[in-house]
């Protein structure tokens, strides 16, 4: 009884320390900009963070491909290039994407 207590732990354990994150493993694929004013556009920047300079603004209906996202202060940001110009790379807030 011990040793099944022992294992089923040990597995409980193995498989919170190597689970995938869910939002990560979601994030990859095909999204859209949803979610920004009328007004407004979502900034892409050069980094994760408002820090870095803004390379292009992004209207609403606009397609990634989410690369990978990382976890930057209270934001996700995402790493993306543009899918009718796979040449422009940069970071995005997550908030405002949605699953394409």
């Amino acid at each position: 009884m011990r040793k099944a207590i022992f294992v089923g732990l040990s597995v409980l354990a193995l498989g919170t320390i190597f689970r995938a994150d869910p939002a990560a493993a979601a994030s990859l694929g095909y999204y859209e900009v949803h979610g920004v004013e009328d007004d407004d556009m979502l900034k892409m920047r050069a980094g994760p963070g408002i820090g870095y300079k803004v390379i292009l603004g992004l209207p609403n209906g606009t397609v990634l491909r989410v690369q990978d996202c990382q976890q930057t202060g209270g934001t996700r940001w995402c790493r993306v290039t543009l899918k009718q110009a796979r040449g422009l790379k940069g970071h995005v807030s997550w908030a405002y994407l949605r699953k394409k």
